[in-house]
Formats: structure tokens, sequence, C-alpha cells
């Protein structure tokens, strides 16, 4: 029994993990999936964090931290979309940029708001989201197998978790079932077959890459309004990047997606479980590597089991409209 309780933590841990993930990578495939590379990820997830962090601590709200964290990133979306929509400018460099001015404008505004070191005060009850306990969570927990699953993996989490969740099938179903869908698929496979047909290229990628902000300002806000209770320096930590590879490990579809965020918040629980255990054969393995392990298997998964992914194939072009 003690080593089903330890897997059920290792799971629970696993979902709160993959949903900074999951977020940032559904953000990455609406962008993506309209022809806009997107590395500034990691960056509107940084923002969005300090945006909903500093919004709820000043404001004592955990939903006006919440959209002040979505206006931010949605603000620094439509920036690179200004860079690399309106004036062509190359999204790879445009990302970039982004990182960086989302790296240093958070320290230096946070040392400047609350001279905490670039940290935002501790954020208190009411000012993050509390987990939601289902009905009945607590009078079956002691219920063998059924009680652990239901009490600590379904219920007892934030309404951010259900959010990135269900957002899977909303994704798919816009995607695959809905105009918007079809046009952004076919604007990021062949823009000037929409141009043709009179429909706006610049404006599908514009909004594409509204949905993009709008999920990572979810994202930034869950990492500092739920799983930390307050902001602090880079603490995205490589997120974002991590999401592109899941979002190419995934092919660019939504359900494969969820489960590639799942795998690496599986490698990054299993890392802190891990970390000084010993293990068979091996003995005690020192942290440093075991906090490594789930960067480094990122890397292993892309060169060894991704197989060909192919990109959408006006990705990272800018579209000149033919006279």
């Amino acid at each position: 029994m003690d080593s089903f309780n330890a897997v059920i933590q290792v799971l629970d841990s696993t979902i709160r993990l993959s949903v900074p993930l999951l977020l940032a990578c559904l953000a990455g495939l609406y962008s993506e999936r309209a022809g806009i590379f997107d590395i500034g990820l990691e960056g509107k997830m940084l923002v969005g964090a300090f945006a909903g962090a500093s919004a709820a601590a000043v404001f004592h709200s955990a939903l006006i931290g919440l959209g002040t964290a979505v206006l931010i990133s949605v603000a620094f979306a439509l920036v690179h979309g200004f860079a690399s929509i309106t004036h062509r400018g190359n999204q790879i460099v445009s990302g970039v940029a982004i990182n960086f001015i989302a790296a240093g404008s958070t320290i230096i505004l946070g040392q400047a708001w609350f001279s905490q070191g670039g940290r935002t005060p501790a954020l208190q009850p009411g000012e993050r989201f509390e987990a939601i306990i289902w009905p009945g969570a607590d009078a079956i927990k002691d219920v063998p197998v059924i009680g652990p699953i239901y009490a600590e993996l379904i219920s007892g989490h934030s309404i951010l978790v259900y959010f990135a969740f269900a957002m899977v099938p909303f994704t798919w179903w816009v995607l695959f079932r809905t105009r918007f869908g079809l046009r952004m698929r076919a604007v990021g496979e062949n823009p000037a077959a929409v141009d043709t047909a009179g429909i706006s290229v610049a404006w599908l990628r514009y909004r594409a890459l509204i949905c993009t902000g709008i999920l990572t300002g979810v994202a930034g806000a869950y990492l500092s309004m739920v799983q930390n209770g307050g902001f602090v320096k880079d603490m995205t930590a490589g997120k974002g990047y991590i999401a592109l590879a899941a979002l190419i490990f995934a092919k660019w579809k939504p359900v494969n997606a969820m489960f590639a965020c799942l795998l690496f918040g599986f490698l990054d629980a299993a890392s802190i479980r891990l970390q000084g255990s010993p293990l068979p054969l091996v003995g005690k393995v020192p942290a440093q590597l075991m906090q490594a392990l789930p960067y480094v298997l990122t890397v292993i998964l892309l060169a060894g089991f991704i197989g060909k992914a192919v990109p959408p194939r006006a990705g990272g072009v800018p579209y000149v409209k033919e006279r």
C-alpha cells in the first residue's frame, strides 16, 4: 500500500507540474499552426507570472491577478506580431528579444516596486487560487485504491488545473471543427491561398497570437499564484522551451501535446521524488543530476524518438502579399 501511495503522489505531482507546460504548449500550437514560430513563450510566461503576482498582491484579488497576467502576456504577443507580421521581421529574433526583455524587466520592476530583490510579496489566501475539494473526497480518501485516486488525483487541484486540461478538447474542437481553425491551419500551410479567398492573413495570425497570449498568461499566473504563492526571479526555469520541445514531440496535435507534457511533468516529478534516494546498482545519485534529468531527457527524446516532425509549411516565413 505504501508503494501505491507513492505512485499516487508522483502522479499527483505530475499533473501539477505539467499544467504550465500544457498551457504553454497549447499556446505555441495556436501560433505555429498559423505560421508564426514563437520562441518567446518563455518570456510571455514570465511576464504573466510577474504581472499576476504583482496585481494580486496589490489589489488582494486572485481574479484581478489572473486578468492582469493575461493582458500583459497578450500585449507581449501583439508586440511579437507587430514585429513579425506587420513588419515581416525575423520571428526567431523577435521571440528571443521578448525573452530577454521579460527576464530583465521583471527583475528591475520587482525591485523597484517591492524592494525584495526582484520578488513580489508572498500571496495570502484570497490572492491566489486555492485547491478545490470535490464532494465526498474527504469521506472516501481512506478507501483503498478508489479513495486516493479520487481524493488526490481528481480532487484537490486549483481551477487553473482543470482549465488547462479542458483546453485540450477545446483546442482540438477549435482547430478541426470550426471555420476559424480551418482558416488558421490553412494560413500556416498556404497563406497565398487564404489571401486569394479574400481572408486577411495578418488578421488571422494576430488572432492566433492573441490565443497564444491568453494561454501563456494563464500559465504564468499558475506558476506564481498556484505553485509558488509569489513571483521569484526566472521562475519559469526553461519551461517555455520544454513546452516547445513537447509541441514538436507531439507533432503539433493537441491530444499528443497533452501526453507529451504529462511525460515531461512525470520526469520532473520523478526527479524531485528520487533526489537523495539511493537507486539499485547505482547508489545515491547527486541532486544536481536528478534536477537536470528532465532537460537531458528532453534532448534525448527529441533526438532519438521523435521521428520525422514536419512543421507547418509556411511557418517562420513572413507573408508578402502579391501585387
